[in-house]
């Protein structure tokens, strides 16, 4: 099975723990489900998966951070060199710790960017002085993307929705024409 790749090279699964690795650690340490693996070269909590990886650029190493169910790793950096100057510093548990730490942060920045991306709103004031705030909130799909807009006074409530083309740009003044205009669906 393989996790995904990193320049060219595909990054096999990690193998299945070494009972010799797993006496090393204390009990609080030691796998409590069958998913977690814990390798010098690789470490997995069931959740995340992290695998040291020869960096074929140069003559260093890299690790890579895997979600499970993930095709790509989320992320991948550059990995210290052991005493030896020449194998890979092996991975314990603090270093996976804050590795999931780094890599959860990288997901969770690439998602609030891509909902920042999907879901814009701006304010105006409609000729009759109503303040409103008007969201787009933009769904993605293979089979073709949806887009719904949406109007709330300043108390929250909702006072229209309607259905727009994924393509609809969100300024205040097409907000305002959209109001102005009975709130009908965009075309």
């Amino acid at each position: 099975m393989v996790i995904g790749n990193w320049g060219g090279q595909a990054l096999p699964l990690c193998s299945a723990p070494f009972p010799a690795i797993q006496t090393f650690f204390s009990m609080t340490d030691a796998p409590d489900t069958p998913d977690t693996i814990q390798e010098p070269r690789c470490w997995s909590d069931g959740l995340w998966t992290a695998q040291v990886i020869k960096n074929e650029d140069d003559d260093g190493w890299a690790v890579s951070m895997t979600l499970k169910g993930e095709a790509e790793p989320a992320l991948v950096g550059p990995w210290t060199m052991g005493r030896d100057k020449k194998n890979p510093k092996p991975l314990d548990v603090s270093a996976f710790h804050t590795l999931v730490k780094t890599a959860s942060e990288v997901v969770r920045r690439h998602e609030q960017q891509l909902h920042a991306q999907l879901n814009k709103s701006v304010h105006i004031t409609t000729a009759d002085g109503q303040r409103l705030r008007v969201a787009l909130a933009i769904v993605p799909d293979e089979e073709g993307a949806t887009a719904t807009l949406s109007a709330q006074d300043e108390l929250g409530e909702e006072v229209a929705r309607a259905s727009a083309p994924p393509t609809f740009k969100l300024t205040p003044a097409s907000a305002a024409a959209w109001a102005e205009g009975g709130f009908q669906r965009v075309r």
